[in-house]
């Protein structure tokens, strides 16, 4: 008795994922709502609050001196080979290309440009943004530091805030901002803030950065997922100018093929209507039609025809042979 495989966890997961022929009706996006601006108001404040704390070498400043002298590389050696991989998840050149991967998958699946679209935006921003907070305040790290107890600024360096979370926070948070339900939303939400968080506390082991760092790159790449919905207007203006390229793009290599297509293709000859005996036939009166199974032309009966070659017949000449009718003669 025959009976059917019942399909396994991966037939699922393949399954599931050829549900999107196309682009699904029920993605919304999100918009600047009264409550996401305070919330952005609320992290920009405390974004300055971390700044000026610094400028002033407050308490911020101490605690980040106590915990560079008390070196956890030393304190916990056994952690630093995992601490080496685990902090990757911050660079931006690996992460880039690993999330642009998945969301290209997605915007083919979903014939829409705008993952991709949205990740080249917050991308722009985080480099404009922290780039500009870097060299504007120049800070130099602990390992560069010049005065025990100083807050290190406007001495150029580049560490301040941590480009590795502030990264992690944006590359990660992306598959947040784009997911499709509200449940993959907050469990990608929660997964990229535990990420980002341990990519600037590996920072801070490593001693590449201040804890002050750490706080204010993560608080920088938080204000650019939400700071997003402000650009969703110019993301899908850029999408549709882009599509329309494409398709004028795709009519004009069109019409360029079917030119050389027409230029490539002998030209017809129309001949006239003739009728059996070669004779042209009046416009009006329909030619009678050969049948398809014999060839054009006057026709002979078989006996009559003989192939030929162009060096001619190709029987062999008998000199023996007499033709039909007559006596032949008496053998010997």
């Amino acid at each position: 008795m025959r009976t059917e495989r019942k399909p396994t966890r991966l037939d699922r997961v393949f399954a599931r994922l050829d549900r999107e022929p196309e682009r699904p009706a029920h993605i919304d996006v999100p918009r600047m709502s009264r409550h996401r601006v305070v919330l952005f108001g609320a992290t920009l404040a405390f974004y300055l609050a971390i700044v000026w704390a610094v400028v002033i070498t407050s308490w911020l400043v101490r605690l980040d001196w106590q915990v560079m002298f008390f070196r956890p590389y030393q304190q916990w050696p056994e952690l630093h080979a995992f601490v080496d991989y685990y902090v990757v998840l911050g660079q931006r050149g690996p992460t880039a290309v690993m999330v642009a991967a998945w969301l290209g998958w997605r915007s083919w699946r979903q014939h829409t440009l705008r993952p991709l679209l949205a990740l080249g935006v917050s991308l722009l921003l985080l480099n404009v943004t922290v780039g500009a907070a870097k060299y504007g305040m120049g800070r130099l790290g602990p390992h560069y530091a010049t005065e025990v107890g100083s807050n290190e600024m406007w001495l150029g360096g580049d560490i301040f805030p941590s480009g590795h979370t502030a990264n992690a926070v944006v590359t990660w948070g992306i598959l947040a901002y784009l997911a499709s339900t509200p449940r993959a939303r907050r469990w990608l939400s929660a997964l990229s803030a535990v990420t980002s968080l341990g990519v600037g506390m590996a920072t801070v082991y490593l001693g590449t950065h201040w804890l002050s760092d750490v706080l204010l790159g993560w608080v920088a790449g938080l204000l650019i997922l939400l700071a997003l919905p402000w650009f969703e207007p110019m993301i899908a203006r850029a999408e549709a100018r882009i599509l329309g390229l494409r398709d004028r793009l795709r009519e004009r290599w069109g019409l360029r093929a079917g030119r050389r297509r027409a230029v490539g293709t002998p030209p017809v000859v129309v001949r006239p209507l003739t009728d059996r005996e070669g004779a042209p036939v009046p416009a009006g009166r329909p030619a009678a039609r050969t049948p398809v199974y014999l060839a054009p032309g006057p026709h002979t009966t078989r006996a009559e025809r003989s192939p030929v070659t162009p060096a001619g017949s190709r029987r062999p000449p008998h000199t023996e042979r007499h033709p039909r009718g007559t006596t032949s003669a008496t053998r010997p």
